[in-house]
């Protein structure tokens, strides 16, 4: 549900909605423990459709205005055919992409005297017909949108389908809809099922093949009942533009892997791609993770303004067979461990897409096998690196150090030909990134070899920002690196004096040589932090540099409570009527790291949900101490005063401050780290 100083005033009418809102369950252990097999269904019979009407049978693929321009003026006529033209142009369509949908604040908020649906005569002077001629001109289709109550989401009250189910859906397929997504919003407390079957059955009796796009926000738990109601429904509340939210939605779509399948598919919102709030390398997880879990992909960026990264991403026709395989599986999690997530996709063709995925913010080794992902033994196997572009083969090893936030996406096979790839090789690197300006810190990489042929002539470097130093301590180069032995090399690495506290970019290159003399360059990009000791004494982490900070929405404010959008936009931390002048304001999910350097032994706060949501908001808290839970309350409510916290981090170089969501959503969860202290 969007949150209103953020998401202005869409999906926001809440007083007029009904009570109980959106579940949001962030997954600690693997929701499926064993490996997917060949052939296997998860639950039997869930992923059966039975409106058998031949659309859907992969994810739709499309483009929805919303994410990019909610209500304001530039959607318009002139916009969506704009989309229509850069679909062709850009090779969106010839990649799969096929709808142009119209969201909310395309009809006047009034009917006329005949009670049909007026379209906006400033935003669409011709009519939606028209807009629909020139979509289909270019070989695409149109969608549109309504809500199943008395008006929409949007506060200016557009008219809802609720009553006028039959006359609406006429109306749709007379100007030529192909799509229509169905909202939840002002839908007077009546039945969930039957208001999104009574339309299911008003655009069956058009006649015309529309598909069905059920947006209920997963509050009915859609994903067991709607396979004969709709094509396709919304698991989640509304998606933002930000890597908290895009991750709390992953998380909660991913358990529901065996209610998809052709025809219906869960569908965790549009993308985000393109929007601005995340970066290069989030977008592509966004993206890789929607597309093996074969959710609907509906571009939200307005691609009039898109830069070539994101086209880059959007029309990556590899990633994009992995959505749309037509075996129609949604990938299912094989593990989950400290933010390291393996989920494998089955293929039609017998092969597995595996994403490697990392949530935390730095870098992790994550490991999986050809076996654990369900296919055949074999002598090796061909590895498909779907970003890269480029194939390799491995004795049954899956690996990659994967940089923060990003993900891996392979297809892996049991290929008789994987001799004639190269060896796949892994780059990783130990030690601890953290360093203090003028010292020397150590780090060691290496250079693995995963394949079932030899890597030969192999060499490595390792560079940093100019005015840096880094020195091989060890050999940097080997003849051979035989199937699973490793090139180490030793590395001393120095930032100058003075240099700012921050984030800094390393970058480790590889090159080695297949049997046959191919020549293969491998990347990884790293981060170093520099980072100061902690000030002796007790110190307010209010007044502190933190080393990294996610948020579910907004940043993480400073010695006040978020107010969901720009910097400073909060009030006074209060909780339990109590207000507190020094803190930390979040929203779940959160997670706030500092560099401690093993200097310190206590931290302490008073933590709870801030009084501004009202009645509304359950979060739970957590600190961490080098990977380890050092101390986390249960849920707590707005209704509660604030509860204290403490937790020893005796030696621990790194602590982490986790806000979750207490089990269900994400709505109104303003948590407060009210005087968090830590002594050193």
């Amino acid at each position: 549900m969007r949150h209103p100083h953020t998401r202005t005033i869409r999906r926001r009418v809440l007083g007029t909605l009904t009570a109980g809102l959106l579940c949001t369950a962030g997954l600690a252990v693997p929701v499926v423990a064993a490996p997917v097999q060949s052939g296997a269904t998860p639950v039997e019979d869930a992923a059966t459709p039975a409106l058998a009407d031949g659309l859907a049978l992969t994810p739709p693929m499309g483009f929805n205005n919303w994410n990019s321009t909610h209500c304001r003026a530039d959607f318009n006529e002139s916009m969506v055919k704009g989309i229509a033209d850069l679909f062709v142009d850009k090779g969106l369509k010839a990649a799969g992409y096929q709808y142009v949908n119209l969201d909310d604040c395309w009809a006047l908020p009034s009917r006329d005297a005949d009670g049909k649906l007026v379209p906006d005569p400033v935003r669409f002077p011709n009519g939606i017909k028209a807009v629909a001629d020139y979509v289909h001109s270019k070989g695409l289709k149109l969608g549109i949108y309504t809500s199943a109550g008395t008006k929409t989401c949007n506060s200016a009250g557009f008219p809802g389908a609720l009553g006028h189910e039959y006359s609406d859906a006429q109306q749709f397929a007379d100007w030529g809809v192909d799509y229509l997504k169905y909202d939840n919003c002002n839908n007077q407390g009546v039945d969930a099922k039957q208001r999104y079957t009574t339309m299911r059955d008003a655009l069956e009796a058009t006649g015309r093949p529309i598909v069905y796009s059920i947006c209920e926000w997963g509050q009915n738990k859609p994903w067991e009942w709607a396979s004969d109601v709709g094509h396709l429904w919304r698991t989640t509340g509304d998606i933002s533009d930000s890597w908290g939210s895009m991750l709390s939605i992953l998380k909660q779509n991913l358990p529901l892997a065996p209610y998809a399948g052709p025809g219906h598919w869960n569908d965790p919102d549009m993308l985000e791609v393109g929007n601005g709030g995340m970066t290069d390398t989030e977008y592509r997880t966004h993206f890789s993770m929607w597309s093996v879990m074969a959710a609907p992909l509906l571009i939200g960026s307005d691609l009039r303004k898109a830069s070539p990264a994101t086209f880059d991403i959007l029309a990556n026709k590899e990633v994009i067979a992995v959505d749309q395989d037509p075996l129609g599986k949604q990938g299912a999690v094989v593990s989950s461990e400290g933010g390291r997530w393996v989920v494998a996709k089955e293929m039609k063709d017998g092969s597995r897409a595996v994403a490697l995925f990392n949530e935390t913010g730095a870098p992790q080794r994550i490991a999986t096998t050809a076996r654990a992902v369900g296919l055949p033994d074999a002598d090796a196997y061909t590895l498909r690196d779907l970003w890269q572009h480029r194939s390799y083969n491995t004795a049954g090893a899956i690996s990659a150090t994967v940089p923060a936030h990003g993900t891996i996406l392979v297809r892996v096979s049991a290929d008789p030909r994987w001799a004639e790839n190269p060896p796949a090789v892994e780059l990783g690197l130990s030690g601890s990134p953290l360093l203090q300006a003028g010292k020397p810190a150590g780090l060691t990489t290496t250079v693995t070899d995963l394949g079932r042929t030899p890597a030969t002539r192999v060499s490595v470097s390792l560079s940093g920002p100019e005015g840096w130093t880094v020195q091989a301590q060890s050999p940097t180069t080997a003849l051979v690196v035989p199937t699973g032995r490793a090139l180490r090399t030793a590395w001393t690495v120095t930032a100058p004096p003075g240099t700012p506290t921050g984030s800094y970019d390393l970058t480790l290159k590889a090159t080695h040589r297949s049997p046959t003399g191919e020549r293969v360059d491998s990347t990884l990009p790293l981060s170093a932090s520099v980072v100061v000791p902690p000030p002796a004494g007790t110190s307010y982490l209010g007044d502190l540099p933190w080393l990294s900070a996610t948020n579910g929405y907004g940043p993480v404010e400073r010695n006040t409570s978020n107010g969901e959008s720009a910097a400073g936009d909060g009030h006074p931390i209060t909780i339990g009527g109590v207000v507190y002048a020094k803190g930390l304001g979040v929203h779940a999910q959160s997670d706030v790291e500092y560099y401690t350097g093993g200097a310190c032994t206590k931290f302490t706060a008073d933590v709870g949900v801030d009084d501004e949501k009202g009645a509304k908001g359950t979060v739970a808290f957590e600190i961490w101490a080098d990977g380890t839970k050092a101390a986390s309350t249960g849920v707590l409510t707005n209704a509660m005063p604030a509860q204290p916290i403490t937790a020893d981090v005796t030696g621990a170089q790194v602590i982490r401050l986790v806000v979750t969501n207490g089990g269900d959503n994400t709505d109104s969860d303003h948590a407060d780290w009210a005087n968090a202290q830590l002594s050193c």
